[in-house]
């Protein structure tokens, strides 16, 4: 297979076309609509198809092409392109003919000028060489080309296919903090998803990754999107020996995959380890490589064991590297289900050939090892600015997250400097108020006193904290106003408390809430 190549020139007139047919993430919802867009999310293309089959449109032509795999007629693609024209995508590898047309005709009233009239003749049907689509965040967009996804492919993937836009890549990007940095590294970049958000704050972007392939789809996406990043192949932290940086994120291949000649090997997905040692190696090693400060966000399989439950294992990587962590896990699957997820992630379904056999490769190998269950989380690192011991928490946090959590995770990291540095004297002098996504909910009997009171976020983890009387009451004045302490100490008369309970409790409380971002300091004057 090939991968697109860089012409400037090319590259103008297709970010042009681009923008002139309206193939954006807007653009393309508008066109589809709510429910083929959401089927097209569950990777359900049929509802997709149909639109695109029945519309009009260049955007139905780009569409039809590089997100679905259609084939096309090439006076549509000539319309839909209309400066870079059918010779120009074929000269960036972005289009191949697929041979004669077969039943694949140009829609009516098609124009074409010299200019744009395909040199490979209008009796060929096109077809996309790569996926090409529209992505970004709430600030920037781009486009992204990465190798067709198994809708559009038949068959089996290759070994070295590269992944595009995903659910992974997605977690990624929102969890990553967006501090401007000086030099940040994108290990395992893959088609260069990550490096595109990390230019728009780091003053350098160095990518990494095992596949050269990888690494020309990284470049060409690069030049697309008018972003300059140091590009270097090699294995994990090989590239960069002996470098540090300000922030690193990674979405390795941590796919644990059983160690036998007959189970394909996907280099976007297999680390060349067995079990989850790539991810511990990387835990392990990842500090050497960042600055004071410094921070890595990466992503991470890990194997939950019958004698070794998986927060024993994950902290027993972090143990020693003097770093501080936060791991959350946001999933987890049987062996089952972990098996069948990833089949299926290499284009076979049940019922294929050699399906069944790779399934149960999957299942030897847990059984083999006593492997109980396989978590899937994200895991924030830092290497503190001070000597101080480092603070590790292990977590499990599943359901939905409804916005970024890079902030969420600057707030964090901020707070536990601020709480690592100073006592709970300290604590208990400061102003706090609730954060503004906080509301109070009381469960209880109509007309009787509540049974139980909960502080919720609604932002973040979507934390729920339960209160007693005095938490309740400590909470309620939390509008930077009044100081804890002095907050506390009325608060214990009128509960008839002993002030010292009421001050040792209320600080435990505030490092609770201000850790998990539910309440912040009031700035003093």
């Amino acid at each position: 297979m090939t991968t697109p190549t860089i012409d400037p020139r090319l590259l103008d007139r297709l970010r042009n076309d681009l923008t002139a047919a309206g193939f954006t993430l807007d653009g393309i919802g508008d066109l589809l609509g709510q429910v083929a867009s959401a089927a097209l999310h569950r990777e359900q293309p049929l509802a997709a198809r149909r639109v695109v089959r029945r519309e009009r449109s260049p955007l139905a032509t780009l569409v039809g092409l590089w997100c679905l795999g259609e084939p096309t007629a090439p006076a549509d693609l000539a319309e839909a392109l209309p400066t870079l024209g059918v010779d120009g995508a074929v000269s960036l590898g972005l289009v191949t003919s697929a041979g004669p047309s077969s039943g694949t005709t140009s829609r009516p009233g098609r124009e074409t000028t010299p200019e744009t009239t395909p040199a490979l003749g209008t009796d060929q049907t096109l077809r996309a060489a790569c996926d090409l689509r529209p992505y970004g965040d709430e600030d920037s967009s781009w486009w992204v080309a990465s190798d067709l996804g198994e809708d559009a492919h038949i068959g089996p993937l290759p070994l070295d296919h590269v992944l595009g836009i995903g659910g992974a890549s997605a977690t990624l990007a929102s969890w990553t903090p967006r501090a401007r940095v000086a030099r940040a590294l994108d290990l395992g970049t893959g088609c260069g998803v990550q490096s595109l958000h990390l230019a728009a704050h780091a003053g350098t972007v160095v990518a990494t990754d095992v596949s050269r392939r990888a690494l020309d789809f990284a470049a060409f996406n690069a030049a697309l999107a008018g972003q300059e990043w140091e590009l270097r192949h090699g294995s994990m932290l090989d590239p960069v020996a002996g470098e540090r940086f300000d922030l690193v994120v990674s979405n390795p291949p941590f796919v644990i995959t059983p160690r036998r000649a007959d189970v394909p090997r996907y280099e976007y997905r297999d680390g060349g380890r067995a079990g989850d040692a790539l991810v511990a190696e990387l835990v392990a090693g990842v500090g050497a490589h960042l600055a004071p400060g410094g921070v890595a966000q990466l992503l991470a399989n890990w194997e939950d064991h019958e004698d070794a439950p998986w927060q024993e294992r994950v902290r027993g990587w972090v143990d020693g590297t003097g770093l501080d962590a936060w791991v959350v896990q946001r999933d987890q699957q049987d062996p089952a289900e972990y098996a069948e997820l990833w089949a299926r992630d290499g284009g076979l379904r049940p019922g294929d050939p050699g399906y069944d056999d790779l399934v149960a490769a999957w299942l030897d190998d847990f059984a083999e090892r006593r492997v109980s269950a396989v978590g899937f989380g994200v895991v924030t690192l830092r290497r503190p600015t001070s000597g101080r011991a480092p603070v590790v928490e292990i977590e499990e946090a599943p359901g939905a997250i409804t916005g970024p959590m890079g902030p969420h995770v600057l707030a964090r990291l901020a707070a536990q400097d601020w709480l690592a540095a100073h006592d709970d004297d300290a604590v208990l002098q400061q102003r706090w108020r609730c954060a503004a996504d906080v509301t109070e909910e009381r469960h209880g009997r109509p007309g009787e006193e509540p049974e139980v009171i909960l502080l919720r976020q609604g932002g973040g983890l979507g934390r729920a904290v339960r209160l007693d009387t005095l938490d309740a009451a400590l909470v309620s004045v939390c509008d930077g106003d009044l100081d804890a302490r002095t907050a506390l100490a009325a608060i214990s008369g009128l509960l008839e408390i002993p002030q010292d309970e009421a001050l040792a409790q209320g600080a435990r409380l505030l490092r609770r809430l201000a850790i998990d971002g539910l309440v912040v300091r009031e700035p003093t004057d």
